[in-house]
């Protein structure tokens, strides 16, 4: 069995989500594990989790004689890569950053820059059967204590089509809230 099956067959079997298999220098053997999404119940992969699925690898793996010299299981934190349709959907109007595998070229019609490839936006459902889209203003970063005149016009709305298999790699973008986590707000709400 390879080391890629193996490791999600135990991931799995625990009642995880493999979301990431890295193999890096040194002989470290990473694996990055997350609970299984369910509409409407948030859960979040805790320091037992962890130790759980490090335990049953580490034993499967030196039964199976698979080589590495260390092990590391975490969680997705908070730039979790989306990887599968399922990702995307679980995501939708998260902040998102994405890195297209060519650039956009003369297809964007001078609205954004030909050779540019990652953006980060709000990601959407496009419309149906066309795949995703996400949508951002390219406009610089308020700081804080910067004084915003009313009277200047914000940026114009861009949105981009894409495929999932158009992207090199999609991220949650890093939003560091210390006010605690808040729940999407849902469409027609204040």
């Amino acid at each position: 069995m390879a080391l890629q099956d193996t490791v999600e067959h135990i991931v799995t079997g625990l009642g995880y989500e493999l979301v990431e298999l890295e193999r890096s220098a040194g002989g470290l053997l990473r694996v990055t594990i997350d609970l299984p999404w369910a509409p409407g119940a948030e859960q979040f992969v805790n320091v037992e989790d962890c130790e759980k699925v490090t335990r049953q690898l580490q034993f499967t793996l030196e039964v199976e004689g698979a080589e590495y010299k260390r092990l590391e299981v975490s969680s997705p934190g908070i730039d979790r890569p989306l990887r599968h349709e399922r990702d995307y959907e679980r995501f939708e109007g998260e902040l998102v950053d994405l890195t297209l595998k060519a650039p956009l070229g003369a297809a964007a019609g001078g609205q954004v820059s030909a050779n540019r490839k990652k953006f980060r936006g709000t990601l959407e459902r496009a419309a149906p059967g066309t795949g995703w889209q996400i949508t951002w203003r390219d406009e610089p970063q308020v700081k804080p204590g910067q004084k915003v005149s009313k009277k200047k016009e914000p940026a114009p709305l861009q949105v981009l089509g894409f495929q999932l298999d158009e992207l090199k790699e999609a991220r949650l973008a890093p939003v560091v809230d210390f006010k605690g986590r808040r729940p999407k707000s849902v469409a027609g709400e204040s």
